[in-house]
């Protein structure tokens, strides 16, 4: 069973950090594109980040780049997200997706 389970949302301050963790299960992960999505309330949902299978490709939007960065370790199946410098347009659900498959999402909140 293809899986992914997000970790490490929460309640943050403007200008704090945080780090998404997403374990991956049920498929060769290192074989796998892996990208962070968001969504935030009333909105579509946008990609904020893209790691190649190897780890040696990232790409971001002009909204995150500078401020994020996505990581992965294929010995242990997971995908991270580096969030420095917050801002409350930042809050969202935070998604992570391989393989055709989404986790359930971890909320990220940015506020004071």
């Amino acid at each position: 069973q293809v899986q992914l389970v997000e970790s490490g949302g929460g309640l943050v301050q403007p200008g704090g950090s945080l780090r998404l963790s997403c374990a991956a299960s049920g498929f060769t992960f290192r074989n796998y594109v892996m990208s962070w999505y968001r969504q935030a309330p009333g909105k579509e949902r946008e990609l904020v980040a893209t790691i190649s299978s190897t780890g040696g490709s990232t790409n971001y939007p002009d909204s995150v780049k500078g401020r994020f960065t996505i990581s992965r370790d294929n010995a242990q199946n997971t995908v991270y997200l580096q969030m420095n410098s917050l801002k409350p347009e930042d809050t969202a659900v935070y998604y992570c997706r391989g393989r055709n498959v989404w986790g359930q999402g971890t909320l990220v909140t940015v506020s004071s």
